[in-house]
């Protein structure tokens, strides 16, 4: 089990199959809400308090849970403070709301926004640690914009058939979001962005990283 501090308020924890097959449980049966599921992700919680001293009690929760081609679980956490103040409050227990992302593509050219650089590194760092090989395979036309401190993954003529497609887009929506229209905001990057790297974006900065 492998816990990954994204910001203050976020984590990252993969969990491989042995990490499954030591608490008896898998991806269906961790998204349900029986209490060997919500024993386990509490204990989960408790050992990135102590790992990495993420405090989760008295915060709202929003749990994103993917599974990967390899049969690893990613699961991100989000804590927020409650609406009210919780000194005067008799809140005690942490809320949890988990959903799941989708993986699934219905377009050959899709858009995504990612906050700031460090983002884009972490999204290229995490997918060599998956060995996710073969991605010139994905699309070649994968570039990199920047307009209004934004970042902007362009991706275009995608191969809906290629193999680690699933492992690809759930990595992909840990770090950035989808844009609507992509082919008119493609439009506006092309007149109003400034190109960072055209076409193998992933070769070009995975050559560079460790």
């Amino acid at each position: 089990m492998r816990f990954e501090k994204l910001s203050n308020d976020k984590i990252r924890i993969i969990l491989d199959l042995q990490d499954l097959a030591d608490n008896d449980i898998d991806y269906q049966a961790f998204m349900s809400n029986s209490s060997d599921s919500q024993k386990l992700f509490m204990e989960i919680l408790d050992e990135a308090e102590e790992q990495i001293g993420f405090i989760t009690k008295n915060y709202k929760l929003m749990v994103e849970a993917l599974a990967t081609l390899d049969g690893d679980f990613i699961i991100t956490i989000t804590r927020s403070l409650p609406d009210f103040d919780i000194t005067n409050s008799t809140y005690k227990k942490r809320t949890i709301r988990a959903k799941r992302k989708s993986n699934k593509l219905t377009t050959d050219s899709i858009i995504y926004e990612f906050n700031t650089f460090d983002d884009i590194i972490d999204f290229v760092l995490l997918l060599k640690n998956l060995k996710l090989n073969g991605l010139i395979s994905f699309t070649k036309d994968f570039s990199l914009y920047t307009y209004k401190n934004r970042y902007y993954l362009v991706m275009e003529n995608i191969n809906k058939n290629f193999k680690g497609i699933k492992t690809f887009l759930c990595t992909l929506t840990e770090f950035g979001k989808s844009i609507n229209n992509s082919n008119l905001f493609k439009n506006k990057l092309n007149e109003y962005g400034t190109l960072i790297v055209k076409n193998n974006f992933y070769q070009v900065l995975s050559k560079n990283l460790k």
